[in-house]
């Protein structure tokens, strides 16, 4: 570890790989979150594998990937919105057809692209020791829409996490902020690309929320645990690597499937000693109960004992 901080001293592509990683955590904490308690993480997934389509296209065209992976991932979560709120029934053969029809159209483009392209694979598999500096400064406006987003409409995001038909009830346009939802989750899924790779993205969109929601138990607190928890196993995740010159982003992911693996077992025996404990305390009151049978005679009962 002395050898990492060191390193981190002396090299500036790690430091912009760990501010990369701070970056990424601030969107999956906090749209993570979401993800989470609506369970949109299929929805998540074939967003993230749509997006190979859009980079290998402007890739093709000579522009930067990063945009086309916008780009593809905005278009990718608007048609599964829709479809989701017009045809359910037809949803999981749209997702699956977008997540095929995504990943050939990207290794089509990329195929035909002139040479091979390094960078472009790191978005596949994930290298955050690659990030560049215009790749933060993307980062950090995405970071921006979606921290804004989040500020103006978090009640009605809020309604349609946990109770849209509610919302619905009480006149609130729950379709609209759906989608607008969606497509935040689409632009962290951009972010996370850079960090472990449209593969792994799902792991580190969903697991360092549901951590946080085995501890914190309203949104802000969730939201705020699960981006500290994403900084954490972002860093130890290239901490770890870095030595054996092991892959960053799959070290990532197992460093996170790690502590999330641990904090389960850690919350079950928790409840469970609870439960326990709670059931030993009635148990004692019930006997308490029974063994102090009402008092006879005394001062406040004339018909006692002489």
């Amino acid at each position: 570890m002395t050898e990492f901080l060191a390193a981190v001293l002396a090299n500036p592509f790690l430091q912009s790989a760990l501010l990369g990683g701070l970056l990424a955590s601030v969107g999956c904490g906090v749209m993570g979150t979401y993800v989470v308690v609506r369970r949109l993480g299929y929805i998540a997934g074939g967003i993230a594998h749509t997006v190979l389509g859009g980079m290998g296209i402007v890739y093709y065209f000579g522009g930067p990937p990063l945009w086309g992976a916008v780009g593809a991932a905005l278009v990718a979560a608007l048609l599964i919105g829709v479809v989701n709120l017009r045809l359910r029934e037809h949803e999981d053969t749209l997702i699956g057809a977008l997540w095929a029809t995504g990943m050939a159209v990207g290794v089509l483009f990329l195929s035909r692209a002139p040479g091979y392209n390094l960078d472009l694979m790191s978005y596949l598999f994930g290298n955050i020791l690659l990030v560049a500096p215009g790749d933060l400064a993307t980062m950090a406006l995405l970071d921006g829409v979606i921290l804004a987003a989040v500020a103006l409409c978090y009640r009605p995001f809020l309604a349609v996490a946990f109770d849209e038909e509610f919302a619905r009830v009480r006149g609130l346009p729950t379709e609209p902020f759906f989608l607008l939802l969606l497509c935040l989750v689409a632009l962290t899924v951009v972010l996370l690309i850079q960090v472990v790779g449209l593969i792994l993205v799902i792991a580190l969109l969903t697991l360092p929320a549901a951590i946080a929601s085995q501890y914190a138990h309203s949104l802000r607190r969730i939201m705020v645990l699960a981006t500290l928890l994403g900084t954490g196993f972002t860093t130890a995740g290239i901490g770890v690597s870095y030595g054996p010159d092991l892959p960053s982003g799959a070290t990532i992911i197992l460093v996170a499937t790690f502590c999330y693996m641990l904090s389960t077992v850690y919350t079950q025996l928790r409840r469970r000693a609870a439960r326990k404990a709670a059931s030993a305390s009635a148990g004692a009151s019930a006997g308490i109960g029974k063994a102090a049978p009402p008092a006879k005679g005394g001062a406040g009962n004339p018909g006692g004992a002489p």
